[in-house]
């Protein structure tokens, strides 16, 4: 189990996952690859981030597609 494979995930899609994402098979997939090698510059393997969380694909699209910005101020 890796708690930094899971937090890398989570912190990297809040940063990196843009409100305009489209759900697309190849927007999602670029994402995908983009997190894996920005997960391997810093030693953490695609099997430490999926061991806890399944699917990083799954994830972001999940992110894309369940995007709230919050209440507007």
């Amino acid at each position: 189990m890796s708690t930094r494979g899971t937090d890398f995930l989570y912190k990297w899609i809040g940063a990196n996952v843009p409100k305009t994402a489209g759900a697309d098979i190849i927007s999602v997939a670029e994402l995908t690859q983009k997190l894996f090698a920005d997960a391997r510059a810093i030693g953490i393997s695609s099997t430490e981030i999926e061991e806890d969380t399944g699917s990083v694909y799954e994830a972001i699209l999940d992110a894309i597609v369940h995007y709230d910005p919050g209440l507007p101020e």
